[in-house]
């Protein structure tokens, strides 16, 4: 599958929010005064979005926040839609389940692109067994380590001291001392603070 290898920038311009795509940052001013400014010669006279272009954008933010690509990211989605329940909280709820997502919400990694190399790479373990499928549903009391090489263990060690002020969120508990993760409990809409209105993605695909 086919990878968005260009300025990541870019792509927070284009949405005018910050997508996270260059991992956890401190507060930087010219970055967030830049969201204002589309990308390209012409882009802040760009008219108004249709009510399908609004719809378009919030797919496409939440596309680039899990780094997905359209296939990937529709089979996802028809998977939320045939379980019970409302269907975007379910999406959100699936995607954050991905097992690249949960190792840089433990924080494991300072981003998620960084999350899906370790996990490809097979240094993430589930249940003591090595899962190197990004896309991997977590369930309730899973397991979630890093091999005992050191260099990873280093390497995961560096990004825990980094954001030794974070918290892990609510429906994981981490173990900063030990190098693993537990699924608590499974995710809800709250728990992923997205800037993403998910109502408007199920209508995009409902037409």
């Amino acid at each position: 599958m086919s990878r968005y290898r260009g300025p990541v920038i870019k792509l927070h311009r284009r949405e005018g929010v910050n997508l996270g795509l260059k991992g956890r940052r401190t507060t930087d001013e010219k970055h967030d005064k830049r969201l204002t400014n589309p990308p390209g010669q012409h882009g802040a006279q760009r008219s108004k979005l249709s009510d399908y272009g609004v719809q378009l954008r919030e797919k496409q933010k939440m596309k680039r926040i899990y780094g997905l690509g359209e296939r990937q990211f529709r089979i996802f989605f028809q998977r939320a839609a045939q379980k019970r329940g409302v269907t975007g909280e379910i999406l959100i709820q699936q995607l954050e389940r991905r097992l690249d997502n949960v190792v840089y919400r433990l924080l494991f990694s300072t981003s998620r692109r960084e999350a899906r190399q370790m996990v490809s790479h097979g240094l993430v373990t589930v249940n003591g067994q090595k899962v190197d499928i990004p896309s991997y549903q977590v369930k309730v009391n899973d397991k979630i380590s890093v091999q005992a090489k050191e260099a990873t263990q280093k390497r995961v060690q560096a990004s825990l001291e980094k954001w030794k002020d974070l918290s892990v969120p609510e429906w994981l508990e981490l173990d900063r001392e030990k190098l693993t993760g537990s699924v608590l409990r499974l995710p809800v809409k709250s728990d992923a603070g997205l800037p993403v209105e998910e109502s408007l993605i199920v209508e995009l695909y409902s037409k």
